[in-house]
């Protein structure tokens, strides 16, 4: 039952982090990545740190914190700055689908550093999800601007730095809990945006804000980071983490779904295709095997 609990609040938070997508590409006209980001996290945090302080979770022992705060600067702070800057260079369509190596990467690394099991049903899951994401940007990867092999580096660049929270972090979230855990990491990455904003002067144009721009940015604050965030992290405590990590392939469905409910964006038959494929990878990764579930039951 924990690995479905954890199965499912992995997909969610993807599914998320689509919805956010569309709130992103909004506020991206009106204030710069930075600011963003720092909007994002920054209002996650004021939004878990009372619920953590309520709740008296565990917080991460002092040993880790060191751990905890460089484990936040690398997701919450280093991971959206390279997220965005490879949206200069490349396409969303591109971005997303550089983005959908990250449960190929997890599994790769998992394997190298002995935290995780390198099984045949992983690695087919993980293959049939990521061409389920090719299949339903099908139409889009063709457009590309010069030069947006640097984009695609970057998302990959990005996608490695969530790979290696997602490893890295499980043993944390286990000694702590998902709450405070994301809480203390969030911290760390939170405040590195916002100083980074400031020396930049990027909050400037928020005295041009008005009640879309506020609703937006409170939307990635709730929705983009508290939960998605927290999501991830209680999945990553109840199941491995390449199958945490073949859930954003439903990232870049939902983003889909999204643009074509709020921006009238048109939906294709490949992206029908693609949600069946990207479902049936997921199911396949996190499912086990008829003669690997009888093992289990007779040892």
């Amino acid at each position: 039952m924990d690995e479905i609990l954890g199965v499912l609040a992995a997909v969610l938070s993807s599914a998320l982090g689509g919805t956010s997508i569309g709130a992103t590409r909004y506020l991206v006209g009106s204030i710069d990545p930075l600011a963003i980001g720092s909007f994002r996290f920054g209002i996650g945090l004021l939004l878990l740190l009372p619920l953590t302080l309520l709740r008296s979770d565990r917080w991460p022992e002092r040993g880790d914190w060191a751990a905890t705060i460089g484990l936040g600067i690398l997701f919450f702070a280093l991971f959206p700055i390279l997220f965005n800057a490879s949206l200069i260079f490349t396409t969303a369509a591109r971005g997303a689908l550089a983005l959908s190596t990250l449960p190929l990467l997890t599994l790769v690394i998992g394997a190298a550093l002995g935290s995780e099991a390198l099984t045949w049903r992983k690695s087919i899951g993980v293959v049939v999800a990521t061409l389920g994401v090719a299949i339903a940007l099908l139409t889009d990867l063709g457009s590309a601007p010069s030069g947006a092999w640097r984009g695609d580096l970057l998302m990959m660049a990005a996608a490695l730095c969530m790979a290696l929270y997602g490893i890295w972090s499980k043993p944390l979230i286990r000694r702590s809990s998902p709450i405070a855990f994301t809480t203390m990491s969030m911290a760390a990455g939170a405040l590195c945006l916002v100083l980074l904003s400031c020396v930049r002067d990027s909050f400037a144009p928020i005295a041009g804000f008005g009640a879309p721009q506020w609703l937006a940015a409170l939307y990635l604050g709730a929705f983009g980071a508290a939960l998605t965030f927290y999501l991830w992290a209680f999945a990553l405590e109840r199941t491995t983490p390449t199958r945490v990590a073949i859930s954003v392939t439903v990232n870049p469905v939902t983003a889909s779904l999204v643009g074509a409910w709020l921006l009238h964006e048109p939906l294709r038959w490949n992206l029908a295709a693609g949600i069946v494929a990207v479902f049936a990878g997921i199911w396949i990764a996190t499912t086990t095997g008829r003669r690997a579930a009888t093992a289990s039951q007779q040892t």
